[in-house]
C-alpha cells in the first residue's frame, strides 16, 4: 500500500471520532497530521501513535480561521510532499431548543461544524488538484438526515455539510478528487460518556432505540473513513454513509 499524507482535524480526545480515524489511518501505513483547537492533546495523541511506530503530528487549529489553514496546508505539503486526504471532523454541538438558543450559539456550530468544511476543501483542493488525486471525508451526523428536536443549528449545519458535500464532488470529479460524507449515529465516545453520566436514565433508553441494541463505538467510524480515504473506494464519490445500527431505517 503506498503511503498517503492525511489530515484529521479535530482529533485530540482519545475516545474521540476524530482520534478513531487517524490511529487507524496510521497503522494502515499512512502520514497522519491530527489537528485540533487543544494543539497539547493533538500532539500527545500523535506521540501515543510515533510509539506504535507510526507517523504522525500533532498540531494546533482553529478550523474556522481561513489563514490558519492556509498555513497548515502549507506545512503538510512541504512536510510530506503531497496531501492525500482530508477528514474535515472537527465540530461541537449546543442542544438547546430554538427559543432558547442565542445568535452566538447559532453561528458557533455553523462555523464549526460548516464554514470549516468549506474552508478546509478549498485550502486543500489546489494541492489535489495539481496532484490529480485526493480523497476529502466530511463528518455529517444522522441530525444532518432527520429532526432531531433541540438541535436545530446542529442539524442544520450538518445538514449543510452533507449537501456540500455532493455539490463539491461533482465539481471535481474529473480532476480525481473525490467528496464523501460521513453520518454517525449514537457513538460511544467521551462526549456521549459525559452526557450519560449527567442523565444514566436515558443509556438504557438510547440503547433500545437502536435496532442493533447498542451504541456504535469510534472505530465504526474510523473504518468507514478509512475505507473512503483508502484506494479501495476509488469509484465512490458524492455518497452520504450512515453509520448507526439501523437507526435511521426506522
Amino acid at each position: 500500500m503506498t503511503q498517503k499524507s492525511i489530515i484529521v482535524t479535530g482529533a485530540a480526545s482519545a475516545g474521540g471520532l476524530g482520534f478513531a480515524a487517524a490511529r487507524l489511518l496510521a497503522r494502515e501505513g499512512h502520514a497522519v497530521t491530527l489537528t485540533d483547537l487543544d494543539g497539547d492533546n493533538a500532539a500527545a495523541r500523535a506521540e501515543e501513535l510515533r510509539a506504535e511506530g507510526l507517523t504522525a503530528t500533532g498540531l494546533a487549529q482553529d478550523v474556522t480561521d481561513e489563514a490558519g489553514w492556509a498555513a497548515l496546508v502549507d506545512r503538510v505539503k512541504n512536510e510530506t510532499g503531497r496531501i492525500d486526504g482530508l477528514v474535515n471532523n472537527a465540530g461541537i454541538a449546543v442542544l438547546k431548543w430554538t427559543a432558547d438558543l442565542d445568535v452566538e450559539a447559532w453561528d458557533r456550530q455553523i462555523n464549526v461544524n460548516l464554514k470549516s468544511v468549506y474552508l478546509g476543501c478549498r485550502a486543500v483542493l489546489p494541492v489535489m488538484q495539481a496532484q490529480a488525486a485526493g480523497s476529502i471525508v466530511n463528518l455529517s451526523s444522522i441530525a444532518g438526515l432527520v429532526g432531531v428536536p433541540g438541535a436545530s443549528a446542529y442539524a442544520a449545519s450538518k445538514g449543510g455539510v452533507r449537501l456540500y458535500s455532493k455539490a463539491l464532488a461533482l465539481e471535481v470529479a474529473k480532476q480525481g478528487i473525490r467528496v464523501n460524507s460521513v453520518h454517525p449515529g449514537v457513538i460511544w465516545t467521551d462526549m456521549q460518556k459525559v452526557a450519560i453520566e449527567d442523565n444514566p436514565d436515558q443509556y438504557d433508553a438510547i440503547n433500545a432505540a437502536i435496532p442493533m441494541g447498542r451504541m456504535g463505538e469510534p472505530d465504526d467510524i474510523g473504518n468507514m473513513i478509512a475505507f473512503l480515504i483508502s484506494d479501495r473506494a476509488k469509484y465512490v464519490t458524492g455518497g452520504e454513509f450512515v453509520v448507526d445500527g439501523g437507526l435511521t431505517a426506522q
